[in-house]
């Protein structure tokens, strides 16, 4: 049988509507970076510039964590079809279709690591050789804008798509469809105007940092891990300071990593006490858990150069089992489709 996403859990607590309307006003912040780069608004000076298009950079880069929170359709207070709407927006602008995201997303949290995780290649897939990593890893940081597009877009190009359903695979050509006909029209009227310094200004250097930012911190929560196991495959981050907390909140506490990919159903505010009740619970198991970003940063930062890689590639010695060989939603837990441990292939169909 199937395994399905039916709950088990009680039902989550509402979040306060003060912290919905501030969640959802913040989600504005990129837009207004945006425009006053366009206008030259406080000022046209580089001086000025510069640290405006960085700070516009890392507005966009929380424009991900919001694209991210639509995949898995849990922003608070919105229905099903609002939060298709906003991915579908903002995956647009990001040159990633939603439903591409969405496909590629799903199989990410059920096969964490493994080769057949599409969002993690080519770290995760073993048939790509440790060189091609190496140089891979700097592209993937440096030029996130082309490569997370591209890497995305595989699971529905690719000979071996495990995508099959034909209204999904129809829904995703509509999304490129509609994607390139916006991005040729806005770039015909740019050059015809003559407006590409504008442009560059306002959105090409801002979407460049933030594809460096995004790419970043997939690298800092996923390189070098090689369990299977979502809790400790994964680095974790809960800041402890309001800096922290506050970059954490902007980005829907996806640092929180570990529970959310065992749990992704579980909306962002329970993320916290879920790893917490898990680390007090086991104090036997060394979890990956950090109290500040650039702590995991520096914990993953050597396997950029040595080892670039997850699961397979991270010495991993053998696949764990699992009893589906694919899914097309995500599941309430992951464990279940795992058979036996996580780490051991125990029995079942790998």
């Amino acid at each position: 049988m199937a395994p399905t996403s039916s709950s088990t859990e009680t039902p989550p607590r509402r979040i306060p509507v003060r912290q919905v309307v501030l969640r959802n006003l913040a989600n504005f912040l990129p837009i207004v970076g945006i425009v006053l780069l366009a206008l030259g608004i406080p000022s046209v000076e580089w001086a000025v510039r510069i640290p405006m298009m960085l700070l516009t950079g890392y507005l966009l880069f929380t424009l991900t964590s919001l694209f991210h929170e639509t995949a898995h359709q849990t922003l608070p207070a919105l229905p099903k079809w609002a939060n298709v709407l906003v991915g579908r927006v903002i995956g647009t602008g990001l040159l990633a279709p939603y439903s591409v995201y969405r496909q590629s997303h799903i199989r990410h949290h059920a096969y964490l690591n493994r080769p057949n995780d599409w969002e993690l290649w080519p770290y995760s897939d073993p048939k790509t050789s440790l060189w091609f990593r190496r140089v891979f890893v700097w592209l993937d940081l440096l030029f996130g804008i082309v490569t997370a597009p591209f890497v995305y877009g595989r699971i529905y190009f690719h000979r071996d798509s495990p995508i099959k359903q034909p209204e999904i695979r129809w829904t995703i050509f509509y999304e490129y469809l509609f994607m390139f006909a916006f991005w040729g029209s806005l770039l015909t009227w740019v050059t015809l105007g003559g407006h590409w310094p504008t442009f560059l200004i306002c959105w090409g250097i801002p979407h460049w940092f933030a594809g460096i930012l995004q790419n970043g911190r997939k690298m800092t929560e996923h390189l070098g891990m090689s369990s299977f196991d979502p809790l400790q495959g994964t680095r974790t981050v809960v800041g402890g300071n309001v800096l922290a907390r506050m970059f954490s909140w902007l980005n829907y506490d996806i640092f929180v990593h570990g529970p959310h990919h065992r749990f992704p159903l579980l909306t962002h505010d329970r993320l916290e006490n879920r790893i917490r009740e898990h680390v007090e619970g086991h104090p036997e198991r060394a979890y990956p858990v950090y109290p500040s970003y650039f702590q995991a940063f520096w914990a993953m930062a050597p396997c950029m150069v040595a080892k670039p890689g997850v699961g397979l590639n991270a010495g991993a010695t053998t696949l764990n089992n699992v009893a589906a060989s694919d899914v097309t939603e995500f599941l309430e837990d992951e464990k279940q489709i795992v058979v036996g441990d996580w780490d051991k292939a125990d029995s079942g169909t790998a």
